[in-house]
């Protein structure tokens, strides 16, 4: 009878290492998934920018400057295959320069009366708004599994089975952290 008190707790133990050790791989796997949505979205976002650019080309031929950053950008980016920072890094400049690009596109009255245009224009954004929700939830599993890695017990099972922490996504744009402009004196 002694000899089951202690192989009761062993038993024990070793089922709590083996419950935490799956919810680890489980959460794992989920921001690996979760990171191949991104980059679906990504992937389609650079298959449309080059259809915008060329339609810009048409109308705004001497804007050749912003148009061959945003080629250049969308190369670096798609050629991007670090950590979700340096991607990060790399998606940041090709959304600043698709944003001079539209911005040039304004000028163009033409343009943006185009249909083509236009269609690519919703398409973009319909991408855009996909990315992001791709990134929230890319960033809410890595927040899961950054915590289940840091909270006690299961950082015990985590830093004997080495699991590290994961890097988020998140492309920095200098547009959000400005203080917005409100003049109504006109």
């Amino acid at each position: 009878m002694s000899l089951y008190i202690p192989l009761g707790i062993v038993v024990i133990i070793l089922l709590w290492v083996a419950v935490n050790y799956n919810l680890l791989i489980r959460i794992r796997q989920q921001v690996r998934e979760s990171w191949s949505g991104i980059d679906t979205e990504l992937k389609r976002r650079y298959d449309l920018v080059p259809n915008l650019v060329e339609t810009v080309k048409g109308y705004a031929a001497h804007e050749k400057q912003v148009l061959t950053r945003v080629t250049e950008a969308r190369a670096a980016a798609q050629a991007s295959t670090g950590s979700p920072g340096s991607q990060a890094k790399d998606e940041k400049q090709l959304v600043d320069s698709m944003r001079r690009l539209l911005a040039v596109a304004e000028d163009y009255p033409d343009l943006k009366a185009s249909e083509h245009y236009l269609a690519l224009q919703q398409e973009l954004a319909n991408t855009e708004d996909r990315i992001q929700a791709a990134r929230r939830f890319y960033n809410g599993n890595v927040r899961d599994l950054n915590t289940r890695i840091e909270v006690f017990p299961s950082n015990l099972i985590a830093s004997l089975f080495s699991f590290a922490k994961e890097e988020y996504f998140e492309v920095e744009s200098s547009v959000i952290r400005q203080v917005v402009d409100v003049n109504f004196s006109d």
